[in-house]
């Protein structure tokens, strides 16, 4: 009879601390591509709002978008959702506000802006997330923004205002204000509300979050829709409104919203809000791509302008949280 000679026991390797992977340069770069793909997927959110212009009405089409995206997340999601619900059951009233004001008010009052107001004027106060963003932490959190930081927020601003006037700053100084840009000052309240509120979001996984949001998005965006319908500004949508409506529905929607709320979590939401700025360089890009006009060489100045302001937020951001570690630890 044989026996065999007792084997080695290997000692399995540790699990990763997801708490020390946030704090890492790893995590920021992730951040960053999280961020950067985010904006690209709404710069593409707002060439869809322009598209769909005549092929399907504004508050239509955020009811079809969340409609058809809750349904995708839902089939992909609801084990995840199912098994999470008692926890989700005691943030429901936080999760559903934030759906309504982050999904469905935020797109309502975007793609109705675009009926009064020009893409420029649109596109410049989107610029205004991360303003409010730096106001709301700083007055409800006491978070406070050093110099580099707010170096780098002015020079992303001024690139975007670069782009929204086609290197002219005479424009900007002719812009009129109308119901459009009325309007469009409640998108950007809106998801600067947003954003700063997703610190208090319940630690549940990305699919059950997205479950409930994306419900309450669908449920608050049909009743303008029926409305908007029932009055001489409705009329049904064609194909090329359905397939824009489908579009929005997979990236702005769903892999746009997953990727902010994960770059939220990494890097906080002051930092990952100055990437929206990134959102109208990448629509004129794609505007250039997909509408076939020009680019020239104020783009290019103004996606230095952009890029390098992030790039100047973020250096002061991590100087700041260096100092922070500095004197908690009497050095």
């Amino acid at each position: 009879m044989f026996t065999s000679a007792p084997a080695s026991v290997s000692t399995p390797p540790a699990r990763p601390d997801w708490n020390t992977f946030m704090s890492t340069p790893s995590a920021s770069r992730l951040a960053y591509l999280l961020l950067a793909a985010t904006a690209l997927f709404w710069g593409g959110n707002a060439v869809a709002g322009k598209l769909a212009v005549g092929h399907i009405p504004p508050m239509t089409l955020t009811a079809v978008r969340w409609t058809m995206a809750f349904l995708v997340i839902l089939a992909i999601g609801f084990p995840q959702f199912r098994k999470e619900w008692p926890q989700a059951k005691k943030a429901l009233p936080l999760l559903l506000a934030l759906g309504a004001a982050g999904f469905s008010i935020f797109n309502l009052t975007l793609y109705s802006a675009l009926k009064y107001t020009s893409a420029i004027n649109v596109t410049i106060e989107q610029s205004g997330m991360p303003a409010i963003i730096f106001v709301a932490n700083f007055l409800l959190f006491g978070m406070r923004a050093g110099p580099v930081q707010i170096l780098g927020f002015i020079l992303s601003i001024v690139g975007v205002a670069v782009v929204a006037s086609g290197g002219d700053p005479a424009r900007l100084a002719a812009l009129d204000i109308n119901r459009g840009d009325a309007i469009m000052l409640i998108a950007v309240i809106a998801y600067g509300g947003y954003s700063v509120a997703l610190r208090y979001k319940p630690a549940l996984d990305w699919r059950t979050l997205m479950v409930v949001m994306a419900f309450s998005a669908m449920v608050t965006s049909w009743p303008f829709a029926l409305w908007e319908q029932q009055s001489a500004s409705g009329y049904a949508p064609d194909m090329t409104g359905l397939a824009v409506a489908a579009y929005t529905a997979v990236f702005p929607s769903i892999l746009s919203q997953v990727f902010y709320i994960r770059g939220v979590d990494l890097i906080g939401s002051n930092r990952a809000g100055l990437f929206i700025n990134l959102v109208p360089v990448f629509g004129t890009l794609l505007a250039i791509v997909i509408l076939g006009e020009r680019f020239h060489l104020f783009h290019a100045v103004a996606l230095a302008l952009v890029i390098g302001g992030i790039w100047l937020t973020e250096r002061g951001a991590g100087k700041s949280a260096k100092t922070v570690k500095a004197n908690k630890s009497g050095r």
